[in-house]
């Protein structure tokens, strides 16, 4: 195999000779291919040598599986197919190969509860360098323990009680308007809908936008975002990960400018980032730097719009086919059990160390690997759940498992909006439930392809009545 890529890349190469700038880039790439195809031996080699390590395949020198990851993010199935076929393929936790790096998937509430319970001094948080170039350095979602600490302190402002009661009037008063607005349609698509209302109240409590065509600009651009967060990392224009770097782009600078009207006194609100700016005016240690503050406004509004809208699809999906828990709305939980927004949870091994998985087998980890704790599994295991593929809220009428229901994380790294999150859901349901009926057009399960969260592509199209 590595023959015949050589032989391919030194035809390319005769056939660019002319090319100055191709030959070195021939040569920085020739490179990089021996390096990564003799680490991926020695490596290979180590792994023979201990028979300790999980299961499954590095896929191809450099490339690993990624092929296989994007195709599956590019199928109506969705990017989890690729972990799902390989849970059935090695058992509960496998080792695969992603972008470049070593990736473990293991569905144990007991790893669960070692890595997510608290903050362990083997393993740190770390995404997909694709999530981290597009959401920023400084985004909560990409920090090491210490940087997440204080950032958390700072960013937990925006959930205080206060602030949850104002931000949930906020919502309602757009549920409220564009539920209105409904009497006068045939055909309502929820997630264009909730995707919509949450990203306008989002902005509203964030930035105090609310200019109509303001929001729209801006929403084109998070969406870029959003659909590029999956994406092979390819800076050449055209590419769906270029696009969503121009977006980001754009957004830092619409909040920069933000920024700067706020500083120069031109503007004035009683929002999240006026809060974080009226810290900055201390100069103190706890003041943050711009770009703390740019990447976690964006990190919120992408974090608060897609998986909010996406769970609000998800309910409406389930209530239409199981009409005999429409009058009780205690379902939250389990609508974001079936559904499992985030698939998993990722933390990156910075030493040698062990797992735990089922049936007491440990694995060795090398330090560098990623290893998520796989929700999607762990909500769907027989052993963990009664009937999982079944949709009954009256599993929740008592608390689950520890670690068993994982919609937003936990321990030190919890969603922290997760309260609010779970408001807006309680808001939309109470007023869509008590105004009208409704029934979904189009049972089509299959999900929206490149989706960073999993929503079904028809978008759940629904004809709807008065009460």
């Amino acid at each position: 195999m590595m023959m015949m890529m050589m032989m391919m890349m030194i035809a390319l190469y005769h056939s660019l000779l002319l090319l100055p700038f191709f030959q070195l880039l021939f040569l920085a790439l020739l490179t990089y291919l021996v390096r990564e195809a003799l680490k991926s031996l020695a490596n290979g080699s180590r792994m023979r040598r201990v028979s300790c390590y999980p299961p499954g395949s590095s896929g191809l020198p450099w490339i690993g599986e990624t092929v296989a990851f994007i195709a599956a993010s590019n199928s109506s199935k969705g990017f989890y197919e690729f972990v799902r076929t390989r849970h059935l393929w090695y058992g509960d936790c496998f080792r695969t190969n992603i972008l470049g790096e070593t990736h473990v998937f293991v569905s144990s509430t007991e790893v669960a509860k070692a890595l997510l319970g608290s903050e362990s001094f083997e393993f740190s948080k770390r995404y997909i360098r694709s999530i981290a170039e597009l959401l920023g350095d400084e985004s909560l979602l990409c920090l090491s323990h210490d940087h997440h600490k204080f950032l958390r302190r700072h960013i937990s402002n925006l959930f205080t009680l206060d602030s949850l009661a104002s931000s949930v009037k906020i919502f309602d008063k757009l549920v409220i308007d564009t539920m209105g607005e409904w009497k006068e349609k045939e055909c309502v698509v929820v997630v264009d809908v909730a995707l919509k209302i949450t990203f306008n109240a989002i902005c509203k409590m964030l930035i105090s936008l609310d200019e109509e065509d303001k929001l729209e600009v801006l929403r084109k651009d998070v969406f870029e975002v959003s659909e590029a967060l999956l994406a092979f990392p390819l800076r050449l224009p055209g590419t769906r990960f270029y696009k969503g770097l121009q977006a980001r782009k754009r957004i830092m600078n619409v909040l920069r400018k933000e920024i700067a009207l706020r500083r120069e006194s031109l503007e004035c609100h009683k929002d999240f980032l006026q809060n974080l700016l009226e810290k900055d005016k201390s100069e103190s240690d706890e003041s943050l730097t711009d770009a703390q503050i740019l990447d976690n406004i964006l990190t919120l509004i992408i974090a608060g719009q897609v998986t909010t809208a996406s769970a609000i699809t998800w309910m409406i999906k389930y209530l239409d086919e199981n009409k005999e828990v429409q009058e009780t709305l205690r379902i939250v939980k389990e609508c974001l059990r079936m559904a499992t927004i985030v698939s998993w949870f990722p933390r990156v091994a910075l030493k040698d160390c062990q797992i735990e998985a089922l049936n007491h087998t440990g694995f060795q980890i090398r330090k560098g690997w990623i290893v998520n704790v796989d929700a999607r599994s762990i909500h769907y295991d027989s052993k963990v759940y009664d009937d999982p593929m079944e949709f009954k809220p009256s599993r929740f009428d008592e608390d689950p498992k520890p670690y068993s229901f994982l919609a937003f994380g936990a321990g030190g790294r919890i969603c922290l909006g997760m309260n609010l999150a779970k408001a807006m859901m309680l808001v939309f349901l109470h007023r869509f439930v008590t105004s009208y009926r409704w029934r979904v057009t189009d049972e089509d399960t299959s999900l929206q392809k490149w989706a960073m969260f999993p929503r079904l592509r028809s978008g759940c199209p629904i004809s709807v009545t008065p009460v």
